[in-house]
Order: structure tokens, then C-alpha cells, then sequence
């Protein structure tokens, strides 16, 4: 748990804010100038080639009989379908990381972990929330991008853990304490893996309502260097320090 010595305490709640993790149909997200070709113009010697670049580049090796063939025809697929995004104009670009040789599925099962069962939900049976909503004759901005506001930290990396749940709740509290304190502070998702278990199941999943009412109950959270991230499920430890 969080001693009032190291812990951020918050004084200002602003309402419930949700966060659900979506998946693309392939987990390939970042681009590469190079990944933009007709994908009928690869032979299978090209995407061969380039499978084992990328498996140099990420160090990647499988062991179990007749692995590397079933990971390359994932691979491959993955690849079409960035080939396919990235030949129509759009906003974004696809590209390969370290995710491609991975299934929809699987990608699913080993990172994301949100447990959204409604009946489970902090307020469901309550009336739709409308403070938030837009009203006519509301002055509103074309969009916000709160990275340029310095209110978003670097990208992070939740592991093989389905702790997608505590990276959201973590992310919207970093947010809303830079907002309100002009302070950008990386905060504890391992302290909500360990120790809010009234519900959530740490790596195996849990639910942005409950870690926020474990955060107020809590009387704030910890910061990332005093409970760094491990990705594994460990026994809270309300004394950690680094």
C-alpha cells in the first residue's frame, strides 16, 4: 500500500473515467516505410527474408518441433494485412513489431485482460452520466491531444501479464494529477497488480472501476520507481522501496 511518505495523494475526483483495450484484427501497429507494398508483389522468398530479419531484430527462437513454420505463416498473414492497410490512403500506417508472429487470439489471451462484465461494473444499475456530455453552445476545441500537454508519459510495456486494466486506471490518473498539479509523475501499475484484489485478479485481469476505488481508499498510489513493474504477480508489499 502506499505510506503517506511516498505515496501521491489525490484530492480532486473528477467522476469514473473508463478505458477499454481494443485490438486491432492484427497485432501489428508500428511502420516501417518498408512494409508498404502490394502485397502481390511478395514472393514467399521475400517475406521469408524478411521473417528472419525480424527474428534477428527480436531476437526471437522456437524450439518446439515445427514452431518457426507455424509462427512464419502467422507472420505472413500479419504481413499481408499490413501490406493491404497501408495500400489504401489512410490516416495511420501499419508496420511489423514484436507482436507479429502472433495470432488474434493469443494476442488477446496473453495481454489483454479487462474483465467487463457488466454486472460487475461500480455504478451500472446508476442513470448515464451526462456532466460529460456535450451540450449545445459548448466551446469546444476540434481535439485535444493531452501528449502536447505534457500530460501523457512514454509508452510502456505491460509484458506477458493481463494487467491492461492497470496500465488504463494508471494512465488516467497520471493524466488527471498532471492536469490538475502540472506535475507528470510515472505511477504504479505493479502496486495495483499486488494489492487490489477485492476484485481484480492481477495478471489475470480486473476491472479500471475497482482501481480507482482502490486508489481513493488507498489515499493515493505509488510511483513508478518506488513499485516498479515486474509483469508477474507478486504478495503486496506496503513498505517497497527501491
Amino acid at each position: 500500500m502506499a505510506s503517506p511518505g511516498r505515496s501521491l495523494p489525490f484530492f480532486i475526483l473528477c467522476g469514473f473515467l473508463f478505458f477499454s483495450s481494443l485490438a486491432l484484427d492484427m497485432s501489428i501497429i508500428d511502420y516501417n516505410i518498408r512494409h508498404g507494398q502490394n502485397p502481390e508483389e511478395r514472393t514467399d522468398a521475400n517475406v521469408r527474408r524478411i521473417y528472419e530479419m525480424w527474428l534477428v531484430k527480436h531476437g526471437k527462437a522456437y524450439n518446439a518441433l515445427g514452431e518457426k513454420e507455424k509462427r512464419f505463416q502467422i507472420f505472413k498473414d500479419n504481413l499481408k494485412f499490413i501490406d493491404e492497410h497501408n495500400s489504401v490512403n489512410r490516416s495511420y500506417k501499419l508496420g511489423l513489431n514484436r507482436f507479429a508472429d502472433l495470432s488474434n487470439e493469443e494476442y488477446r489471451a496473453m495481454f489483454l485482460g479487462t474483465r467487463m462484465e457488466r454486472k460487475n461494473r461500480l455504478g451500472a444499475s446508476m442513470g448515464t452520466e451526462s456532466r460529460y456530455l456535450y451540450k449545445e453552445g459548448d466551446d469546444l476545441p476540434e481535439k485535444v491531444d493531452w501528449r502536447e500537454k505534457g500530460a501523457v508519459v512514454p509508452v510502456k510495456n505491460q509484458g506477458q501479464c493481463g494487467s491492461c486494466w492497470a496500465f488504463s486506471t494508471v494512465a488516467a490518473v497520471e493524466g488527471i494529477n498532471q492536469i490538475v498539479t502540472g506535475d507528470l509523475i510515472s505511477l504504479s501499475e505493479q502496486e495495483l497488480v499486488d494489492c487490489d484484489r477485492s476484485y481484480n485478479q492481477g495478471c489475470n485481469g480486473g476491472l479500471m472501476d475497482y482501481a480507482f476505488e482502490f486508489i481513493i481508499q488507498n489515499g493515493g498510489i505509488d510511483t513508478e520507481q518506488d513499485y516498479p513493474y515486474e509483469a508477474v504477480d507478486n504478495v503486496c508489499d506496503p513498505y517497497r522501496v527501491c
